[in-house]
């Protein structure tokens, strides 16, 4: 039976693979082949659903598959099934078959729909590695998945600016909830020496004698996870992408931001809930940011003109409250508001199409407004500040540019002297010094051994920071990203020396991506002219199969799941010490801009509308 979960990774899986086998023109075969699969696995959930509810209630976990080991590392997979991945399995089962159903008929003749079907199978097979993973590092890769398939999705109709932009904007937040994850496996493996099972963190005597003398070790680690769930679930401050995400189908909307992957924030904090239960100061911040969240986007869905914004808030101001439950110690109760508000809001988004013709009509014919709101009992200038500041989504947005990514641009900036050419010279001169003097530690004294860390950890982050500023040439800007992951490599070498098995896992997948990447790059300004980052370019218009091998080298530097480069990153990070805040600081930076750089290299070449397009385009939605 322990084994048996993995059948349910596996349908996904299989369901992914074949879909991409199957031609882009056989509409019927592609949906039929997600009709069986999902069909299959929603059988088999509740089957096994409705034995774990009225049989023994026993959890159970998988064997560990163990992927990579070296000395102090170890990397597994191990699976497991309790009462939160019941309901979770129960719910995402359900609703992922009737969007299924629901997508062969809306999607009818659209041009991404193969597109569409092997995004959402990618996104069911992350969903049911999350829910059922039985550690931090398993859980993570389903994580990751999630992530790039939102981005895909919110993306789809690529070849409009406003898709393409937003799609940007959420896998940049993405970005910063999954280096708060990797931070708190960081941390977790330093305070368990090794990675620990969910299972053992049930254990009060293991956490008790780990907690102990380390409190505050134990706080980091949950405001960390803390921070990816927020920013998974759209919490305060993190609020404002969930409308721009509504720019993908109607269908993903309601499976992504209606119902499963926005809950995922929630099942990430039930899911650790035994780890911080007795930390007060972390109850009380998650109840304290559920309730600001709660007041604060009730306020903003009353006044949005489009129905899936109202309904994107409403769903955001029902997880606020769910955060409450689960600070509160109410996990039956947060587990059955999760799944009514799922139900809820998938309902709401698939109908909502028809809802706009029927409210439009009963506007003309049989509009009648309410006599009295709750807003009439507020004095009139608290009535109409609230209302400007929901008008205005309480400026979210524009705090987040103003002081976390234009401060970053600004820094770029202060790089535009480099060129290719120099940054090659300069960069591998000074990494050539480097290696040099990593072979020969013996003549550096203790003092300067200690800085070098911090040193080429620092040049890392420049060279990151000029690539997500550059404005212009992209082989510029994925060289240094590409570089990036290098300068990471040396400066932990001088820290704690790496076996070269560990500096292969790390660097073989980035560079390979690397070099591919920087060829399809140098093919594409070739063809087209032109691959500026001022611009969206839309090359995958013209050239879809370039776009395809360019998104994979993408996740291959970025550290994807399916890459050696995801295991090295967790690797390298075990490398550093706890002590070493700062040097982990660094290196999570030059992780969360470099995989925004990235992933803006594609967006601007191969997304948006055509570069040669004599069409309008809209650059502002309303």
């Amino acid at each position: 039976m322990n084994l048996g979960l993995l059948i349910f990774i596996v349908i996904p899986l299989l369901s992914f693979f074949i879909s991409i086998a199957i031609p882009e023109r056989k509409e019927t075969a592609l949906s039929y082949n997600s009709y069986f699969f999902n069909g299959v696995h929603l059988v088999l959930s509740q089957l096994y659903f409705f034995y774990f509810l009225f049989g023994k209630h026993a959890s159970v976990t998988s064997p560990k598959l163990w992927i990579f080991e070296a000395q102090g590392f170890e990397f597994f997979l191990s699976f497991g099934f309790d009462k939160i991945t019941a309901v979770y399995l129960f719910v995402g089962s359900i609703l992922t078959f009737l969007v299924t159903v629901y997508s062969r008929y809306y999607l009818h003749r659209e041009p991404g729909y193969k597109r569409f079907f092997n995004t959402i199978q990618f996104f069911y097979l992350g969903y049911n590695i999350v829910i059922f993973a039985s550690n931090l590092e398993t859980m993570f890769i389903g994580w990751e998945i999630i992530g790039i398939s939102s981005f895909l999705l919110v993306a789809f109709y690529r070849n409009r600016y406003l898709p393409v932009k937003n799609a940007v904007k959420i896998f940049s937040l993405y970005r910063v909830g999954d280096v708060g994850f990797i931070m708190a496996m960081w941390m977790a493996h330093h305070l368990f020496q090794g990675s620990m099972t969910f299972q053992q963190l049930g254990d009060l005597s293991i956490l008790n004698e780990h907690l102990k003398s380390h409190t505050w070790t134990g706080v980091f680690i949950s405001v960390m996870i803390l921070i990816s769930a927020w920013v998974k679930s759209g919490q305060f401050p993190f609020c404002s992408w969930m409308p721009r995400a509504m720019e993908g189908p109607t269908p993903s909307s309601a499976i992504f931001y209606g119902s499963l992957s926005v809950n995922i924030g929630v099942f990430l904090m039930l899911r650790t809930f035994p780890f911080w239960e007795h930390q007060f100061s972390v109850r009380v911040l998650i109840g304290v940011m559920g309730m600001v969240t709660t007041l604060i986007t009730t306020g903003i869905a009353r006044v949005q003109s489009s129905i899936k914004s109202q309904v994107a808030y409403a769903s955001l101001a029902q997880i606020g409250l769910i955060f409450i439950e689960v600070a509160l110690g109410f996990e039956n109760l947060a587990l059955f508001h999760f799944a009514g508000n799922a139900f809820l809001r998938t309902y709401q988004l698939l109908v909502s199409p028809s809802v706009v013709s029927y409210m439009i009509r009963e506007q003309f014919y049989n509009f009648s407004p309410r006599e009295k709101t709750i807003e009439d009992y507020f004095p009139k200038k608290i009535r109409n500040t609230l209302y400007i500041l929901c008008m205005k989504e309480w400026n979210l947005d524009t705090l987040m540019y103003e002081y976390w990514w234009n401060p970053l641009k600004r820094v770029g900036n202060k790089l535009n002297f480099l060129t290719l050419k120099k940054a090659l010279l300069f960069f591998i001169s000074v990494y050539v010094i480097g290696l040099v003097f990593l072979f020969h530690q013996q003549v550096l004294s203790t003092t300067t051994h200690l800085y070098l860390p911090y040193l080429f950890s620092a040049i890392g982050v420049v060279t990151v920071l000029k690539s997500f500023a550059e404005r212009q040439h992209a082989r510029l800007a994925w060289t240094l990203a590409v570089m990036n992951h290098f300068w990471i490599a040396l400066a932990i070498s001088f820290n704690e020396p790496l076996e070269l098995k560990e500096a292969t896992t790390y660097l073989l997948g980035v560079g390979v991506a690397g070099i591919i990447g920087h060829a399809c790059l140098q093919r594409i300004k070739t063809l087209e002219g032109s691959v500026d980052l001022d611009q969206f370019h839309g090359h995958s218009f013209k050239r879809p199969m370039f776009a395809l091998v360019f998104l994979l080298c993408c996740l291959g530097v970025s550290g994807f799941p399916i890459t050696l480069s995801f295991v090295g990153e967790d690797l390298i990070f075990s490398h550093i010490r706890q002590d070493q805040t700062w040097l982990a600081g660094c290196t999570a930076l030059s992780i969360i801009v470099d995989g925004l750089a990235i992933i803006r290299i594609y967006a601007r070449v191969f997304l948006g509308p055509h570069a040669k397009s004599v069409y309008e385009m809209a650059y502002r939605s309303s």
